[in-house]
């Protein structure tokens, strides 16, 4: 799915209308016993963030989303179903935390309580203003410090609707609002057609905060992860990494705001010869931090790419279709005197995710915490990412372009550096959120085009050595 913000994902005017949690959802939540399954430490570290950067008096939206369209005439009372059908099956989105002093306490509801309700806002016939409308009631909506955490939205006119969703981050990560499309899509195909939608059972992420916290607190700061971690956070001199380039921040400066920096890098053959020819490293993630490794020591000079890679925590088939927050991060550190061209960095880049990739599967947050440090965030984003994904085999990936399908970020404020590279039909998307400065528009201006100069260069040699062959065979007939 291409990512991108909401002021770039084609908003056209029509009639809005808005489904929330029912005010009787909201009561009965109110009133229910603590659920002994605690938050995700990802969950808690996001909450708790969002909580610190408030009181030191900003407001940081950071939700994710996801737009799609649904062509022709549109039955609302159906799509009301598809909408309360789909909330019902991912477990999370019925379950909450609340405070008992500084800690978080689980709520959950029963299928039976939950209830949406339709508001019909009102005529935008203004794309610009409706953008600014969606962005704001998302915002206030969809935000780590209350609950309900996400709302529901589409956009009506004669020929169809426009679908915008937006999700507190605890609830959803990329891969959840990635499957969404065609999940409501077929929800709602069946509820007009008047047919069962016979869906197995999904997991439950608020199962799996449950048995990943239990694994995660059997540790202790004598572990070899912890030890792990504990070295490479000295290496970055005490802190976790920032993308390794100059980004105009100001030591102890405020926090900045933020933009986007969004393009397709290449298209559909060109990923494909490169992902070809990375795939005895380990396939085109590789090929992505081994080229990165060498353009960030070409732009910033650092004798060390050291990175947090953010990989999928759905190891089970359990998890497989659940919506959550299944992200973990795994420490790299690429010695750029062993990556003195793209195939020495992609055997460099192929050592280090083997010998590191499982870490990811130990939540970073409780290793924080077992290390002692101080790391009250002062950022929306603990570090940052170079993320790849590709979202070929995910259901309904070959519409998304059909049906005007993105996947949607929420720019506002930070001082990290977060990339998402996702491999599409189409080809090869790039999207980045970076801070707001002149130095860093230049310097992440510079990373992309070169990214797209080194997989380029990959294709070009790989075409060169066929054509020899080609010619002789041509000559022989």
């Amino acid at each position: 799915m291409r990512m991108t913000d909401i002021q770039r994902c084609e908003v056209r005017p029509g009639r809005l209308v808005e489904w929330a949690l029912s005010p009787a959802t909201v009561t009965a939540a109110a009133g229910l016993p603590e659920d002994p399954r605690p938050p995700a430490y990802v969950q808690e570290s996001h909450i708790r963030t969002a909580r610190s950067v408030q009181e030191d008096g900003l407001f940081v939206p950071t939700w994710l989303g996801t737009a799609f369209d649904i062509p022709g005439r549109v039955d609302l009372d159906a799509l009301q179903d598809a909408l309360r059908d789909w909330t019902l099956r991912h477990e999370t989105l019925r379950s909450g935390f609340r405070w008992d002093g500084d800690e978080m306490r689980r709520f959950t509801l029963d299928t039976e309580a939950v209830s949406l309700h339709r508001e019909v806002v009102g005529d935008f016939p203004d794309a610009e203003q409706l953008v600014q409308y969606l962005q704001d009631r998302f915002d206030a909506a969809a935000n780590a410090l209350r609950w309900p955490n996400f709302l529901y939205t589409a956009v009506i006119r004669d020929d169809g609707a426009s679908v915008y969703m937006a999700f507190d981050h605890s609830n959803v990560d990329a891969y959840s609002i990635q499957r969404l499309p065609a999940e409501i899509h077929e929800l709602y195909a069946a509820t007009v057609e008047g047919r069962p939608v016979e869906e197995p059972p999904v997991g439950s992420y608020v199962d799996f905060c449950e048995i990943e916290r239990a694994e995660a607190d059997r540790i202790d700061d004598t572990h070899a992860i912890v030890g792990r971690w504990r070295e490479f956070i000295r290496r970055c001199d005490g802190k976790l990494p920032n993308f390794p380039v100059e980004l105009g921040l100001k030591p102890g400066g405020t926090l900045p705001t933020q933009k986007l920096m969004r393009e397709m890098l290449v298209d559909a053959d060109t990923a494909a010869e490169f992902e070809a020819y990375c795939r005895p490293f380990g396939g085109s993630l590789v090929g992505i931090l081994a080229a990165t490794s060498l353009i960030v020591h070409e732009i910033g000079g650092q004798p060390v790419y050291r990175a947090v890679m953010p990989f999928h925590t759905r190891v089970k088939s359990t998890w497989c279709d659940s919506v959550g927050w299944y992200v973990g991060g795994a420490p790299i550190e690429i010695p750029m005197d062993q990556a003195l061209d793209f195939p020495a960095a992609l055997t460099a880049v192929r050592a280090e995710l083997r010998a590191n990739r499982a870490l990811a599967r130990m939540p970073l947050a409780r290793v924080l915490r077992l290390l002692g440090s101080d790391f009250r965030p002062t950022s929306p984003d603990l570090y940052s990412i170079v993320s790849y994904v590709d979202a070929r085999s995910i259901p309904g990936s070959e519409r998304w372009d059909e049906l005007t399908a993105y996947g949607l970020i929420r720019v506002s404020y930070g001082d990290q550096v977060c990339v998402w590279l996702n491999r599409l039909q189409e080809g090869l998307w790039f999207a980045c959120r970076y801070p707001e400065t002149d130095a860093a528009y230049k310097n992440m201006r510079l990373y992309l085009e070169r990214l797209r100069d080194v997989i380029l260069a990959v294709v070009s040699e790989q075409r060169a050595d066929r054509e020899p062959a080609s010619h002789a065979v041509h000559d022989m007939a």
